[in-house]
């Protein structure tokens, strides 16, 4: 059983079993019969009790499964609390949605070939759900992708990523324990392999990946025909600050939105240009804030950075920044390794753009500012990735406000907020590279329905 190790001093644990294919190719072909046999559908009434009982229990438990996503994710306490809370709330979303659910009445009699019929749809679910999920949500981006799946009617097979399993198998342990059948819910640990043929098998219905655009769009090439997905990459985001903006809130902000998680999200604030009428205002205060923040173990108190996923991340963080470093950029504060597991949050300022921290995701704790002059130059540069997903601006003006909102590359704007702000509910999708489809409870379950129609004649 491979082991499962807190991140920051790499002590075990934990482990889970890895499964092989024999036991997977079972899941799946339980997974396609139940879908088949409609008579062992569960209805709708008794799945939403299951994710009531299931949400219930999380409440309860709310501590321990806080202090798990932090051990094992290296993520704050203070975050990883938020972060269950989020999860509950998530499952108290699918239940509600589970009543939006529903089809239309189609016209008929507009032509004389459909006088006398009567036409409406349905929603269905779409059949045998495979996820892959990233590490650092554990908990909750388990929640976003499986528990949809329960509230649809899909039976699921989640794969979590090999550095946080734990909170994914307690998440199914807990839904078993709060009444679904173990068939309709199966968490795996597999190898590369054996993950590959699981989400190209031609049994799934429906794949929903959080990780590398490198591995979700090499999958979703590979997949079956007829099989839809959702792919949800990274991407570099771009904050502008304008002349206007009131530093007092865009400052703290940043520093939530750069170094949350210790910049290990996919829309944390990367590249930040800043009006060079403010920049050395801006820079003052923004690095006096980052130089505040402690670093160390996730699971104490105290802690407001952790440490980074694996020790090799440490490495290609530094590199990045060494790079950039030696192409001009100016480290107004970090720039070094604290440890094995844990580097110095960082800022840059006027890193080349073409140095690899300028192009692509950092997903360490490093934020690189750029001066500018002109809003049409920032904007530019904003969207001069293959990457896009979510941005912001701060300012006090509208002008300005809604003309980011109009150029700039995303999938959505921010005003006055960082650009890794998210609810559950709201539409959360990656654009060009960054991924495909829409995320957000309501619209994967969307995702995971089909509309049915049925035509009657001589009514």
């Amino acid at each position: 059983m491979p082991e499962v190790v807190n991140p920051f001093d790499l002590s075990v644990i934990g482990n889970v079993p890895v499964d092989d294919w024999s036991t997977v190719d079972g899941y799946l072909q339980t997974a396609s019969d139940l879908y088949r046999d409609r008579s062992r559908w569960l209805p709708a009434h008794e799945r939403a009790d299951i994710l009531k009982r299931a949400a219930k229990i999380m409440e309860e438990r709310k501590d321990h499964l806080a202090f798990q996503i932090a051990n094992e994710g290296g993520k704050p306490l203070i975050d990883a609390r938020v972060e269950v809370d989020r999860a509950i709330n998530g499952m108290e979303i699918a239940i509600h949605e589970m009543a939006a659910l529903r089809g239309t009445e189609i016209p008929m009699g507009l032509t004389a070939s459909s006088v006398g019929k009567l036409a409406f749809t349905t929603r269905e679910p779409i059949g045998p759900v495979v996820a892959v999920s990233a590490f650092n949500h554990p908990l909750n981006l388990i929640v976003h992708q499986v528990a949809p799946a329960v509230a649809t009617g899909c039976p699921v097979i989640v794969k979590p990523a090999g550095d946080t399993p734990l909170s994914c198998f307690e998440f199914v342990s807990i839904l078993h324990e709060a009444g679904l059948p173990p068939e309709w819910c199966r968490a795996t640990m597999v190898g590369r392999d054996e993950a590959e043929k699981l989400v190209t098998d031609r049994r799934v219905a429906f794949f929903t990946f959080i990780g590398s655009g490198k591995v979700g769009w090499m999958l979703r090439s590979k997949l079956a025909p007829g099989v839809r997905c959702a792919l949800e990459h990274g991407g570099v985001a771009p904050v502008i600050v304008d002349a206007t903006a009131d530093l007092d809130l865009a400052v703290p902000s940043m520093v939530k939105g750069g170094f949350y998680h210790s910049g290990q999200v996919c829309v944390s604030v990367q590249r930040a240009f800043v009006h060079s009428s403010i920049i050395g205002d801006f820079v003052d205060a923004f690095t006096a804030k980052v130089k505040q923040l402690t670093v160390g173990n996730a699971i104490h108190e105290d802690v407001e950075a952790g440490p980074l996923i694996r020790p090799d991340e440490v490495d290609r963080v530094a590199a990045w920044v060494d790079e950039a470093r030696d192409g001009g950029a100016q480290i107004l504060c970090g720039g070094e390794r604290l440890g094995e597991t844990t580097y110095a949050p960082t800022v840059l300022l006027n890193p080349p753009a073409d140095a690899t921290i300028s192009q692509q995701e950092v997903f360490g704790p490093a934020v690189c500012l750029y001066s500018y002059d002109d809003m049409d130059t920032a904007i530019a540069q904003a969207n001069s990735l293959d990457v896009s997903f979510q941005a912001a601006i701060f300012t006090q003006e509208l002008a300005p406000a809604m003309k980011a909102y109009r150029e700039v590359n995303a999938s959505a704007v921010m005003v006055n907020d960082h650009s890794a702000f998210r609810v559950d509910w709201m539409p959360f999708a990656g654009q060009k590279h960054s991924g495909h489809g829409v995320g957000g409870i309501p619209f994967t379950m969307h995702e995971m329905t089909q509309e049915k129609m049925v035509v009657f004649n001589g009514v």
